[in-house]
């Protein structure tokens, strides 16, 4: 790298000791050391169209010509590059040192997540490979890099997004955005960071509540088992009122009794705080973790949902995770909560996160204010008929569920969004088996398989229809004694697959809705409105996009919301909750509760009454 290089390098390294380091907060709030260093900031990178980086020995860098905020996608405009393009593969370096204090300790590199092939390698030796541009995950360096060093951190990340191998998420396929696809996002989209453990340190935990027995169990995981001991302290605003010491080892799991619990959900989010402290025989500190957790009960039974044992009406709004200026990162800790509490302005007692796997901190703010989340695959894209697909889908899910199963706020698992190949021989298995999986990762919560499409295993039947004629609506969702599953000649373009007694090719059998599950619509409305009166007048004639045709006015804006909300209220007695699409305007799809940049769009004294009403 040139010296003019070297110059713009130290310059910006500076210039962020003084602004801050982006996304300074600790990554994962329910499993926090205090020893840790965060390597967001500015970086070196390059882009490689044509995938020759290895061949020019981009390996042994020791930095590249151009600059990057990390951990902003180039595709974004928080990054300070803004290649709208597809990138094939991303280079990327930075210098790292470890303390000294570390001296006796692991190393353990993490990334919150990476799109979407990735490879790590420090000072030219290969570290790691990681597959799925969804999920976190770390590796343990410590053979690599030496306390009071620098080291060159390269990493280098891939991605063919048309291939049908990958999640791609909302992610447009095509060169530019259109209709409901969006921006791509390719390389280090989530925090980066390193911190010093001991090789006897906690490695996870899965927390499981239990509202019946009045007790929680904590399934602990370590890098090594020992012979040390670990101690539980469970606190509420302070004040312990739980304590358990057993073995540090993995077969120990820790079962305490909490006496006259105090229950997690949307109208009074308690959390419980909770510490886990690894001790040497002779009371030498290990290992501490800091972390909290919700006592609450999700569950089906018969045609509703419960929370707490209670039967519980979801009011959820889609939730995209799109940012004007971060794409799928959002800019700020704050931009995360803040899109809860609009939400939550807005009248919905939660949100189906749609299409992408959130930040961790995310969740965070959801089980902190109150906010029910339905956690979901970033599925679209991918050929769920491709074995390779299947393949590279099943590691990627199993790392998302188990990093987010301990979320009080996350109530609902869906894998897949709208995945429709009933005639194909690999969709059927593979739907199955996630259902399976996920049931084996999580116990807890029930499994929404696909969310409005080819239903194979579920626990909940839910269906999408953006009819914008509230009547209409209606009957289409129940008509004839009949609850809606199947399209028909009047509504073609809808995609739930029709299962009456059907056999695809390979003799799979599809079930049947037949009132034996809760029936969500978890998509509906997508009601067009663009905040530029002269934009919407002109309607389809813009670049704007939306569902049907756009109201007029802002009253029959008004009217058709609450005409589809109160028909579905009407059919409560089967339809069990609703999702409305969705929070916010993102690119060109203009049918969100607010714009794009979060700013106001509507009367929210109206929406709120509307989105608050109850059946």
């Amino acid at each position: 790298m040139k010296f003019v290089n070297y110059i713009l390098v130290f310059a910006s390294f500076i210039s962020l000791a003084y602004a801050g380091v982006p996304k300074p907060e600790y990554p994962r709030p329910q499993f926090e050391r205090n020893d840790w260093i965060n390597l967001n900031g500015t970086w070196t990178y390059q882009l490689d169209p044509v995938r020759s980086g290895f061949e020019r020995g981009n390996i042994n860098t020791t930095g590249f010509d151009s600059l990057i905020t990390v951990p902003f996608a180039p595709e974004s405009m928080l990054s300070g590059v803004q290649h709208k393009d597809f990138i094939p593969r991303i280079w990327y370096h930075r210098s790292i040192s470890v303390p000294v204090s570390w001296s006796d300790k692991s190393v353990i590199l993490h990334f919150g997540a990476v799109y979407y092939e990735s490879e790590v390698y420090i000072d030219g030796k290969f570290v790691g490979r990681h597959h799925g541009g969804s999920s976190s995950f770390s590796y343990d360096i410590t053979r690599f890099v030496k306390t009071g060093k620098m080291h060159n951190l390269v990493v280098v990340a891939s991605s063919d997004l048309r291939s049908g191998l990958q999640t791609a998420g909302k992610q447009s396929l095509q060169w530019a955005s259109h209709n409901c696809n969006y921006t791509r996002t390719t390389g280090i989209w989530q925090t980066v960071w390193m911190e010093g453990v001991d090789e006897y340190a906690l490695k996870s935990l899965h927390v499981m509540t239990d509202i019946d027995q009045q007790q929680v169990t904590i399934q602990p995981t370590y890098y090594h088992q020992s012979t040390h001991r670990l101690t539980v302290h469970v606190r509420d605003n302070g004040k312990t009122v739980a304590t358990r010491t057993v073995a540090a080892n993995n077969s120990s799991v820790i079962v305490i009794p909490i006496k006259d619990p105090k229950l997690w959900s949307p109208e009074s989010p308690f959390l419980y705080d909770l510490e886990l402290l690894v001790t040497s025989l002779d009371g030498q500190e290990i290992d501490k973790i800091s972390s909290y957790f919700g006592m609450r009960k999700i569950h089906v039974e018969g045609n509703r949902i419960y929370l707490n044992n209670q039967a519980y009406y979801q009011r959820l709004v889609l939730d995209q995770g799109f940012y004007p200026d971060g794409i799928w990162t959002s800019p700020s800790d704050e931009a995360l909560k803040r899109d809860i509490m609009l939400g939550k302005e807005a009248g919905f007692n939660g949100a189906r996160l749609h299409q992408k796997v959130f930040e961790e901190r995310y969740y965070y703010w959801a089980d902190k204010l109150g906010y029910l989340t339905w956690g979901e695959s970033a599925s679209w894209g991918m050929d769920a008929n491709n074995i390779e697909a299947a393949r590279n889908f099943i590691s990627e899910w199993i790392e998302c569920v188990e990093r987010d199963r301990n979320h009080p706020s996350l109530v609902i698992w869906t894998p897949f969004n709208e995945q429709w190949w009933p005639d194909k021989t690999n969709y059927p298995r593979l739907a199955g088996d996630i259902y399976q999986l996920t049931k084996l990762l999580d116990p807890t919560r029930p499994v929404n398989g696909v969310s409005g499409g080819a239903h194979i295993l579920t626990d909940i039947w839910t269906v999408h229809h953006y009819e914008q004629d509230p009547e209409k609506l209606r009957d289409i969702f129940y008509s004839d004694g009949k609850y809606f599953q199947t399209p028909n000649e009047a509504h073609p373009g809808h995609r739930n697959i029709g299962f009456n007694e059907i056999k695809n090719s390979n003799n799979y059998i599809f079930p049947v809705y037949d009132g034996q599950k809760p029936y969500f619509v978890d998509e509906f409305g997508g009601i067009k409105w663009v905040s530029d009166e002269k934009l919407q007048q002109l309607d389809s004639k813009t670049q704007t996009w939306g569902y049907g045709d756009a109201p007029r006015t802002l009253d029959e804006f008004y009217q058709r919301l609450e005409g589809q909300v109160d028909q579905l209220l009407s059919l409560s007695e089967q339809i069990w909750g609703y999702c409305y699409t969705q929070l916010t305007d993102v690119e060109q799809e203009q049918n969100g509760i607010y714009n794009y940049d979060r700013s106001t769009k509507f009367d929210m004294e109206k929406i709120k009454k509307i989105f608050s009403k109850e059946p």
